[in-house]
């Protein structure tokens, strides 16, 4: 889809609405949330989480729910639209929002080796399928030795039942809620079609391990979208 990131800023107004229609959406960013601060523990010199395709803000807030003591956390989006939206919401200190393309960081701005974890929610899908190994070897790079890497993602590929069901759901209510309350059909078209086109959960894994992760799992969610959304887990190796 060209122009996606005016897409998205065409909707930012009302995605927030449109995302809590989503039965169990806040849920599975909590439940990925805080997978990531378990894997990730304690950190005495201060826990830094960098939160990719941050969006409005419901990761941002998802990884703070999941962390008992304030961390530093920058997010990161394309949208300018989405980031006011993110901006206009109440923050402790240490958070942060900045705009930027993933897999064209500035990586040595953003600090090489200095974040202990990654969260990345609905993101691969959305970098086109000869930039994906580029944009996990960028956050491999930006992980700290020992740091995780958590994504949660659609992917349907390889399952005729799921991607059934993704089709039913797109095309039954995704798309009609996007008309009638977003009058931004075309996004949500695309959000349809990059599900399709995503690849298979064993691919995405591959690609986890050919970008230098290790320790690479992943599982899916329960409900209606048990074999849809996926959240994957994946480590960069201490240093020997």
């Amino acid at each position: 889809m060209r122009g996606l990131a005016q897409a998205f800023d065409r909707g930012a107004r009302r995605y927030d609405l449109l995302v809590s229609l989503n039965p169990g959406y806040h849920d599975h960013l909590d439940s990925a949330a805080a997978e990531l601060l378990r894997r990730v523990g304690p950190r005495p010199a201060g826990l830094r989480l960098l939160d990719l395709a941050c969006g409005s803000g419901a990761s941002t807030r998802a990884l703070l729910r999941a962390s008992r003591n304030g961390p530093t956390v920058l997010g990161v989006d394309l949208s300018e639209g989405m980031l006011e939206q993110a901006r206009a919401k109440r923050w402790p200190d240490g958070v942060r929002f900045l705009r930027g393309r993933c897999g064209a960081l500035d990586v040595e701005g953003l600090g090489p080796g200095s974040w202990h974890g990654v969260f990345a929610s609905y993101l691969f899908r959305n970098v086109p399928a000869d930039g994906r190994d580029g944009a996990l070897r960028e956050a491999h790079e930006l992980l700290a030795p020992g740091g995780w890497l958590v994504t949660q993602e659609y992917s349907v590929a390889g399952d005729r039942r799921a991607a059934a069901t993704w089709d039913a759901v797109s095309w039954g209510v995704i798309v009609p809620l996007g008309v009638a309350i977003d009058r931004n059909p075309g996004l949500y078209r695309y959000l349809w079609r990059s599900v399709r086109d995503f690849d298979s959960t064993t691919a995405f894994m591959d690609r986890l391990a050919g970008a230098g992760f290790v320790d690479v799992a992943c599982r899916t969610v329960p409900g209606w979208q048990r074999g849809i959304l996926h959240t994957f887990v994946a480590r960069k190796a201490d240093e020997s």
